[in-house]
């Protein structure tokens, strides 16, 4: 029987390296593979599966000049089915190489969501000191045990590689941390403490988190939990992270806490919240309860970081998922669903006693600049409707930077406009009054797939003297960084033709207009 399963898998591997092929022949100008990745909505320059149903991003570890991204897969169906992890490398967070399906689910359960290290050390016994283990910790979720009415279907297993994530090989005493009886028992995220010289393992129990150690990724005691009187809780948290970041680039560490949860979110459906505080490698103390979250558009849910980026990079580096259970499942594509975000760079602020957890778009994204269609826009008092000619621009795949004066303004709001000529527009503006930026996408396009999807997202914020807005589109994306991340806003769109047309309006008031920029971007297929 195995080596049936065997040669299963070894078919599906040369399916999935001929669509690899394919990848390698576009980017080299092959005209066969002219229509790869040219589907309607089909990003051109964010992470999205060739095809297939995708979800959380999982398993993100740096090795050997590759950061790995694997993702809960099921390759079927563009619906979801039966847990996979897809994946995929890339040396620069940017391109991306598909690679043969890494888990398969198996007698114990499907492959739920989890997290990759490098056993630098070799506590595990899997491989050596010169050649590292890669150690995959992934929940396995069983179906029937759920169906017959049982809470604790779900367990956490792990797996490792000797050969730079290529082959995957499964404990032989999986799981390795069975669940204490409780419900929604899932998404182990792993990093090594240097205090305690110990793994630690977080991971969602339903309502709040559980924190494990372990010396060998093998065997793992209880150490604390945190949340059940913290944070927002209008669902079940999933998929933690913790983490250490400076204060404001500075000498203070605080440790950062990842949950997120379905639904709750704070524009509907799915969300992500963070606290800020302090670890110890057995418990987690917040400096607040209160709930902060990580961006406030409605497309952005199960994101964590990236482990064992060098410390030379010193980055802490973010990806999510860019959809919302809400709708995940019915959104207009046909080949594929869903895409994750633009890598983001997580940075940590104090301000007036109170911490912030920024979001940047990774410098790597420069890299897809074309430096040929860029227009520049000059300082201009803006007092009603203006008009930007941006003819040679394609607006849905393209970077935009905005700065405004806004210190001398008498507006009462400002608005960006995307439209097209079917009447279709997607809007991102700011309310001086409520003191909120939002996103508009009731006018967007196609909408009829969920009566969920349309809407206006609404994110508190007081802007200073100036803002910048910096806007990132990718064919039915936007994701909108305020003032170097410190507020975020990532939504999808469905609009029937691509917008040709960017209007800047103003309303009871003026505003001054001190730079545009607007750059297109190439594609990474």
């Amino acid at each position: 029987m195995k080596k049936y399963i065997y040669l299963i898998a070894l078919l599906i591997g040369i399916v999935s390296l001929s669509y690899t092929n394919l990848s390698n022949k576009k980017q080299s100008g092959d005209k066969s593979a002219s229509a790869y990745y040219s589907e309607q909505y089909r990003p051109q320059f964010h992470f999205s599966p060739q095809k297939g149903w995708m979800n959380d991003p999982n398993g993100m570890v740096y090795y050997a000049g590759e950061y790995h991204l694997f993702y809960q897969y099921y390759p079927d169906s563009t619906v979801w089915g039966p847990m996979h992890w897809g994946h995929a490398v890339s040396k620069d967070l940017i391109h991306w190489e598909h690679l043969p399906i890494a888990l398969y689910p198996d007698s114990i359960g499907y492959i739920f969501s989890g997290s990759a290290v490098v056993d630098w050390k070799n506590t595990t016994g899997f491989g050596s000191v010169e050649n590292p283990p890669l150690v995959a910790i992934f929940t396995y979720h069983n179906m029937d045990r759920e169906k017959s009415g049982k809470i604790d279907y779900e367990n956490q297993g792990i797996a490792y590689s000797l050969d730079k994530g290529r082959t995957w090989n499964k404990y032989q005493n999986n799981p390795v941390l069975h669940n204490p009886g409780v419900k929604d028992f899932r998404d182990p995220k792993v990093l090594w403490h240097e205090g305690t010289q110990k793994w630690n393992l977080i991971l969602s129990a339903h309502d709040r988190v559980k924190i494990y150690s372990s010396g060998n990724l093998k065997d793992w005691q209880p150490e604390s939990e945190f949340g059940s009187d913290a944070g927002a809780h209008g669902g079940v948290w999933e998929c933690p992270d913790l983490f250490p970041l400076k204060v404001n680039a500075g000498g203070q560490t605080k440790w950062v806490m990842i949950v997120n949860m379905n639904p709750g979110g704070p524009n509907g459906g799915s969300g992500t919240q963070y606290f800020v505080g302090d670890y110890d490698g057995h418990e987690f103390t917040a400096a607040s309860k209160e709930t902060s979250w990580l961006d406030y558009g409605r497309d952005n849910y199960a994101g964590v970081t990236w482990s064992d980026v060098p410390k030379e990079d010193g980055r802490r580096l973010f990806l999510g998922w860019m959809s919302n259970w809400n709708y995940a499942t019915v959104v207009p594509t046909d080949v594929w669903r869903s895409a994750m975000t633009v890598p983001r760079e997580l940075k940590l602020e104090e301000i007036d006693g109170k911490f912030l957890v920024k979001s940047e778009p990774v410098h790597e994204l420069n890299q897809l600049q074309d430096q040929a269609s860029k227009i520049t826009f000059a300082e201009e008092q803006i007092s009603g409707e203006k008009k930007l000619d941006t003819k040679d621009i394609n607006l849905n795949q393209c970077e935009l930077v905005l700065n405004l004066e806004t210190g001398k303004s008498t507006a009462d709001s400002l608005c960006l406009i995307l439209e097209n000529g079917s009447g279709e527009a997607v809007k991102i503006g700011y309310s001086n009054k409520s003191k909120q930026f939002f996103v508009d996408r009731t006018k967007s396009g196609n909408m009829n797939f969920s009566d969920r999807f349309s809407g206006i997202d609404y994110a508190p914020y007081s802007i200073g003297k100036q803002v910048q807005l910096h806007l990132f589109i990718d064919a039915a994306s936007i994701e909108i960084f305020v003032d170097e991340g410190k507020l975020v806003m990532t939504d999808l769109f469905f609009s029937s033709e691509n917008f040709n047309a960017l209007k800047i309006f103003s309303s009871g008031g003026d505003v001054l207009l001190q730079k545009v920029e607007i750059v297109g971007l190439k594609r990474i297929w």
